[in-house]
């Protein structure tokens, strides 16, 4: 397939600018002729794009035409982001008045900018990929896991935190934008895991003990620790009375308290689901043959990623109050830990992908079974 479908797709997603501040501006003047006109001149823009897009053959992947979509809401989204922050004025004005409160918190900050920024670009390598018919299911899984936790934390968060009864028509737009994206997850996971490893290098790197696998011998001592970092956050929001608990969060995380709820639901969603992780994980460092271990870091490595950076972002961010900030005195700490538990993973979903042979089951063993 040629390029110009993925190059169409970009032009496309930065066409949702203008459009912006067009419907900003002629939503503002009150005036049905002004607001047709925005309409025509979105729909001349879309639809040369899309013909620009596809004017030489159609992709056949159904996920093209959603990521193409969802890069279109991504520039939209920091587009918010950037309004929100007032470093740009007059694009998205309207919609900050009129959309539910739940944007112009300090968590609705961070998944605006994650998600104009990470998962645009995640977008447009995928789009790339299916554009050269390339294969894209690593990149695909580790969106999986970013677009769950956001959407998870996100939903649940807007149903229970302080702004649960204020939830305006246009949310039933964003569940629309959930059940598509989660339609393209199963997608995803649906299609074939492509490795190309030979037999010996398999038999090789599984008959290697964990004393000569010392990068292995690292990721199993992190992991430790790390699963009693998760599951102490998540005592912590569930109001454990124990003095450690109750320093720590005056000291060091007092966000995790804010009534927003977005934290306490981050940590608990982390609870559920990092917990289980460490210790499968753990498994899977020490017998080898558990080729789900590529995937599940994948996945997981994804869902962390954005959990941190909405986490971290929403601590330090002014729209916070002051109260649940992290303390000046006790940032070094907290980055450090955080940033820690945010990049070990990463590294451990690099080292599995690149390096898969001990996770793997030479064919024999597959026809066997």
């Amino acid at each position: 397939m040629s390029a110009s479908a993925g190059t169409g797709v970009f032009v496309l997603s930065l066409m949702s600018i203008p459009i912006c501040y067009l419907f900003n501006s002629f939503i503002y003047n009150n005036s049905a002729e002004a607001f047709f006109f925005a309409g025509c001149t979105t729909v001349l823009i879309l639809t040369i794009s899309a013909r620009f897009m596809l004017k030489k053959k159609a992709p056949a992947d159904p996920l093209f035409y959603v990521y193409a979509v969802n890069a279109f809401l991504s520039v939209v989204n920091l587009i918010i982001g950037l309004e929100q922050d007032n470093i740009i004025d007059g694009f998205v004005t309207f919609y900050l008045k009129e959309a539910n409160p739940h944007i112009n918190t300090a968590h609705g900050h961070m998944i605006s900018y994650w998600d104009g920024c990470v998962h645009y670009l995640m977008y447009l390598l995928m789009i790339a990929a299916i554009a050269w018919g390339d294969s894209y299911r690593a990149i695909g899984l580790y969106w999986v896991g970013s677009f769950l936790m956001r959407a998870i934390v996100y939903i649940l968060g807007n149903a229970v935190g302080k702004y649960g009864t204020q939830v305006s028509p246009l949310f039933a737009l964003h569940m629309l934008y959930i059940s598509v994206s989660v339609w393209a997850c199963f997608r995803i996971f649906c299609q074939p895991s492509i490795r190309d490893v030979q037999l010996t290098n398999i038999q090789e790197a599984q008959r290697t003990r964990l004393l000569q696998r010392p990068l292995d011998l690292l990721f199993i001592i992190y992991l430790i620790p790390a699963l009693a970092f998760c599951v102490f956050r998540g005592l912590v929001v569930l109001d454990c009375p124990s003095k450690w608990c109750q320093d720590y969060t005056q000291q060091y995380e007092p966000y995790l308290k804010d009534p927003s709820a977005y934290p306490k639901l981050q940590m608990l969603v982390s609870l559920l689901y990092s917990g289980p992780y460490y210790i499968i994980t753990l498994y899977g460092l020490l017998v080898p043959g558990c080729e789900w271990m590529t995937d599940l870091t994948l996945v997981h490595s994804g869902a962390l990623a954005q959990a941190q950076f909405a986490h971290i972002g929403a601590s330090l961010h002014t729209r916070t109050r002051f109260s649940y900030r992290v303390p000046a005195d006790s940032q070094p700490v907290f980055l450090l830990v955080n940033v820690l538990y945010t990049v070990v993973p990463q590294a451990l979903c690099y080292r599995c992908c690149t390096r898969p042979a001990f996770f793997l089951r030479p064919m024999l063993e597959k026809k066997i079974e």
